[in-house]
């Protein structure tokens, strides 16, 4: 990753951007007819909530770790986000593509327990990180309480 800030910025936001993508593109391609043929539960958000929220959430959480970057340059923290990336990139893979409510929802407990870590580290690094965070930490709580919901229901 370069230290060239806006660069860095750039490639994160590349990144980031290339999971949106891969989950956007399996969404799209596998949700129906199976996801119409499930029983959802009445929380269950409108299909046009979920791109401008996971639009917000993902630049939110690119500005987040590039200004710990930009900061520290710590590749630890930052393989740790892009490990993180993968897990949230699969989710849509595992629910969508494959149908494995089950296992979404194990993959969604790995993903919340990154976000975890990486706010605990952010905390001490840069409070505008942590801040950031949090709308992404709330909306992933309240998927595991959809694919939890999902999974009981099916």
């Amino acid at each position: 990753m370069s230290k060239n800030k806006y660069l860095s910025l750039f490639f994160i936001l590349l990144i980031t951007s290339l999971a949106s993508a891969i989950g956007g593109v399996t969404t799209a391609s596998f949700k129906e007819p199976w996801y119409s043929e499930i029983i959802l539960p009445s929380f269950n958000p409108p299909s046009w909530v979920f791109a401008p929220v996971w639009t917000t959430l993902y630049i939110m959480m690119s500005v987040a770790i590039w200004k710990i970057w930009i900061n520290s340059f710590d590749t630890r923290i930052l393989k740790l986000y892009f490990i993180h990336l993968f897990f949230n990139g699969a989710w849509s893979i595992i629910f969508f593509g494959f149908h494995q409510i089950g296992l979404a929802l194990i993959n969604l407990i790995i993903i919340l327990s990154f976000i975890i870590l990486l706010m605990k580290n952010y905390l001490s690094r840069d409070k505008v990180s942590f801040y950031l965070m949090i709308p992404y930490f709330l909306w992933s709580s309240y998927a595991l309480l959809l694919n939890s919901s999902i999974f009981y229901l099916n």
